[in-house]
């Protein structure tokens, strides 16, 4: 079974935290599933994979394409036809615990500044763990990442 890790947000915005996360997952040789609720923050997310930084590409697609298949990182509303071994979820996008169980990693990312994104996160974290999923919230309040608890498993 798989470990789901809970990112909250509060120093650096979304986009550079993903980025983050997506470089180590593919360096781990993962394929990546990015869940959102809304195609409008995915396009956002999409851009700015494409666009930041200047020096960098990460290889990624948008759901919905002919090559989807192909793509290492699949940015999606549903479920991935890349056959993930991660799935990143962003903006209260549901997980399973049964994902998780066949799951290297799940991320769930919120933001820490955003009301209903933190009560999402904790009835996330609470269904998930009670399901049996091992669950370990990060923090990066005090200006770098941080494990602060670890439930489930």
């Amino acid at each position: 079974m798989g470990d789901c890790y809970f990112y909250h947000l509060t120093q650096a915005p979304l986009e550079v935290t993903l980025r983050v996360l997506l470089e180590k997952s593919l360096q781990a040789g993962w394929r990546v599933a990015v869940r959102g609720r809304s195609d409008a923050l995915l396009d956002r997310l999409d851009a700015q994979l494409w666009l930041q930084p200047e020096d960098g590409f990460l290889p990624h697609g948008r759901a919905g394409g002919t090559h989807d298949a192909d793509q290492p990182v699949l940015l999606t509303t549903g479920d991935a036809a890349n056959n993930p071994t991660c799935i990143v979820a962003v903006e209260g996008a549901a997980v399973t615990v049964e994902e998780i169980a066949e799951m290297a990693r799940v991320m769930v990312l919120f933001d820490g500044h955003d009301d209903t994104a933190l009560q999402t996160a904790r009835e996330q974290w609470k269904t998930l763990t009670n399901g049996g999923a091992a669950a370990k919230y990060w923090s990066e309040a005090s200006g770098r990442w941080e494990m602060k608890a670890e439930a489930g498993g």
